[in-house]
């Protein structure tokens, strides 16, 4: 072989493993982008669980678990496509179900949201936007309430007065920032929004969040609360949304910063909570209708970096950065009733290791 062949040789061999080694980068990079489905369709691409490497024998298990623990409906995403779904209990892809407290995120969001847009400011007091008086307490003890203090639980106000959040029946308990409760008044960010925007709370809501989304479903009022009902693969697609850092395909609905702020610790007093988010990995946490601090992790078989919007009677929103994952649950209360956290989740989450891991 004399040396020009030689150099042409090297030269064509070079670009050759160079074009292959790009067509695996590439299609590595497909494989693990994100996957969003269509706004206005209901078919949503799927993902084989044999080509994800999970443990088939340990799928049906999982299911009859939670046919048992009163599931409605079922699904996880993995980098956006359905790995799993699955319905039950005369349950279907078309039925609404309640969110109840796993919708405190939609509020925290479109907090976000309304913040980007000049709106509000999370750290203005509430009452410069709905005025003095919206509680009982006095104007000094007021005006220590700001919106953070809404979305971290930790206005001060006197959590065992029941759902009710007029004037009378928000009480001064403690000064705003000293204390962690799980209370209702959240839901006056809302009214915030709705006063900041000129918009009815829905309405801002449909337009800024769930209409950019493909989401279905609407607010319905029981009482003093407006609680969010939605067929399942909505709940997902608001999952996938937070997942994917606020972003859907190339638009950006809120910002990575405001959702990396809302799920992490917002407080000192319950380490397990941001705004409105339930937080995992943490070495304590409080629980509704308790001032006791536990000691270890929220759901000691979920991954660490996992966070969740939570609903009574076990509606859940599982994010999972570190596996690509969205997991949702809707159904009735697995065992007995329950405000958010209950031993379901961590049961739950024995079953899904042995499929996932």
């Amino acid at each position: 072989m004399n040396k020009l062949t030689y150099v042409i040789l090297i030269l064509v061999t070079s670009f050759l493993s160079c074009s292959t080694d790009d067509a695996i980068t590439k299609e590595e990079s497909n494989n693990n982008a994100t996957y969003f489905p269509p706004l206005n369709s209901n078919s949503w691409e799927t993902t084989a669980i044999s080509d994800l490497d999970w443990n088939e024998n340990h799928v049906q298990p999982l299911l009859d678990f939670l046919e048992e623990k009163n599931t409605k409906s079922f699904i996880i995403l993995h980098h956006g496509k359905i790995a799993l779904e699955a319905y039950f209990n005369n349950h279907d892809d078309s039925k609404l179900w309640y969110w109840a407290s796993a919708g405190k995120t939609l509020t925290t969001t479109v907090s976000g949201i309304a913040q980007e847009e000049g709106l509000i400011n999370l750290d203005n007091k509430v009452s410069e936007y709905l005025g003095t008086g919206w509680t009982s307490a006095t104007l000094d003890q007021e005006n220590l309430i700001t919106c953070k203090h809404l979305l971290s639980m930790t206005s001060g106000l006197d959590d065992s007065l029941g759902d009710d959040v007029s004037p009378e029946n928000l009480q001064y308990l403690a000064n705003a920032g000293s204390r962690w409760a799980y209370h209702n008044v959240y839901v006056k960010m809302q009214d915030i929004i709705s006063t900041t925007s000129n918009q009815n709370w829905s309405d801002y809501f449909n337009s800024k969040l769930r209409d950019k989304i493909g989401m279905t479903g609407q607010w319905i009022n029981l009482g003093s609360l407006s609680v969010y009902w939605s067929n399942t693969r909505s709940m997902a697609r608001f999952g996938l949304l937070i997942a994917a850092q606020g972003t859907w395909e190339d638009a950006q609905i809120i910002s990575p910063e405001f959702l990396t702020e809302a799920a992490n610790t917002s407080q000192n007093i319950n380490k397990s909570y941001g705004y409105l988010w339930w937080l995992n990995g943490k070495d304590s946490y409080h629980l509704p209708q308790s001032q006791l601090e536990f000691n270890g992790k929220l759901i000691p078989n979920a991954p660490n970096d996992m966070y969740a919007a939570l609903g009574k009677n076990d509606q859940k929103i599982y994010i999972i950065p570190s596996k690509d994952l969205v997991i949702i649950r809707m159904g009735e209360a697995a065992d007995g009733d329950n405000f958010a956290l209950s031993s379901f989740d961590n049961d739950l989450w024995e079953k899904l290791n042995a499929v996932i891991e």
